[in-house]
């Protein structure tokens, strides 16, 4: 099922990735994807694909400036309407990710989770999960990583269309999205090491 709905949204939704990708490419400049490793399935490792969303501003040290600085309003609405996440359809076909299943987290935070918790490695990660329908970036951790925990516990055919028919509301509405998570709920590895 994942791999026909991937492939079936890539291509009616074409035109809308081939558009984003010139505007990234003219507002933000190159590359016009951002590529990142996280953990899948078994907590295997694998490269994530979104439309980048900030620039890469640095300071007179050739540091990056902070994320708050570098995301754009371009970046922001991206984020807001999901856009950002449209390459993940690729990550789907490939069977990196599902649809739905708990979003794939930093790899730095693999050693942080409860017993229970890593429970959540146990299916695929998905485009979006019950944790974005439930607050999106505006739930602390272990509220999130609970909702990850509740999905894999009660995976079904019917929850899965539930969760997709749940994420379109909560997209068009753009609904709790963040700048940067960690500005809302800070770093979960910074929060368990102080715990």
């Amino acid at each position: 099922m994942d791999f026909i709905l991937s492939l079936f949204a890539s291509i009616v939704l074409s035109p809308i990735i081939i558009i984003v990708a010139i505007l990234v490419r003219i507002k933000l400049g190159s590359p016009i994807i951002f590529k990142q490793k996280r953990p899948g399935l078994n907590e295997k490792i694998f490269t994530l694909y979104k439309f980048r969303t900030m620039t890469d501003e640095r300071d007179e040290n050739d540091e990056l400036l902070p994320d708050s600085i570098r995301i754009t309003s371009f970046g922001m609405f991206l984020r807001s309407t999901s856009l950002d996440e449209l390459p993940e359809l690729f990550n789907i076909f490939k069977g990196d990710m599902s649809i739905v299943g708990p979003r794939p987290l930093l790899i730095e935070y693999l050693p942080h989770y409860t017993k229970n918790e890593k429970t959540r490695h146990t299916v695929r990660p998905g485009l979006t999960g019950l944790a974005q329908i439930n607050g999106r970036n505006y739930i602390v951790w272990e509220k999130r990583l609970s909702l990850d925990v509740k999905y894999v516990n009660m995976l079904t055919v019917r929850s899965d269309f539930v969760i997709i028919i749940n994420t379109f509301h909560t997209v068009l509405h753009k609904k709790n999205v963040a700048e940067n998570t960690d500005e809302v709920e800070g770093n979960l590895a910074d929060i368990r090491n102080h715990n």
